[in-house]
């Protein structure tokens, strides 16, 4: 099986790309399939660059056994040919990639790019919302919807 690179994004890349690096990454060990995959995050927003997950992500994740690894970094236009599938955490970061793609209209090699909750099964969403400016609970649902989307989308990936 050749390596499937997938690309999490969301605004700030601090929360919910990170979350979903770190939960599709969690779902890879735990199957044994870690060398089948690349698996990044990015945002399309650069305030946070070089910063790991925002402290309330790290910790939601933690409790459930989940590390973060990543530091944020902004999307780049050499980022939409280099990965297969970019999953965007909502409308607004779903209409910014395909913005961004647009500048290379035409080229074959493009990656797929989708929201994140069309691989959702157990949960009915239509973006996975920002905790960042809520309590402890938004984080906690962020990542119940994540495992649910990441199971879907390594399911789809694996069929």
């Amino acid at each position: 099986m050749t390596e499937q690179r997938v690309l999490f994004v969301c605004l700030g890349n601090i929360c919910r790309s990170p979350a979903a690096e770190g939960v599709f990454l969690h779902l890879l060990a735990q199957q044994g399939l870690e060398d089948q995959f690349l698996v990044d995050s990015a945002g399309t927003g650069g305030w946070h660059v070089g910063n790991p997950a925002d402290r309330r992500m790290r910790a939601a994740a933690e409790r459930r056994g989940i590390h973060l690894p990543s530091r944020a970094r902004q999307i780049s236009l050499a980022d939409l040919s280099h990965f297969d599938r970019i999953l965007t955490m909502d409308e607004d970061n779903l209409r910014a990639v395909r913005s961004l793609a647009a500048e290379l209209h035409g080229r074959p090699d493009l990656a797929e790019i989708e929201p994140m909750t069309s691989y959702c099964r157990r949960f009915k969403a239509s973006e996975v919302p920002d905790p960042y400016y809520g309590g402890e609970q938004g984080f906690e649902h962020v990542l119940d919807l994540l495992e649910d989307a990441c199971s879907g989308l390594l399911e789809s990936l694996r069929a």
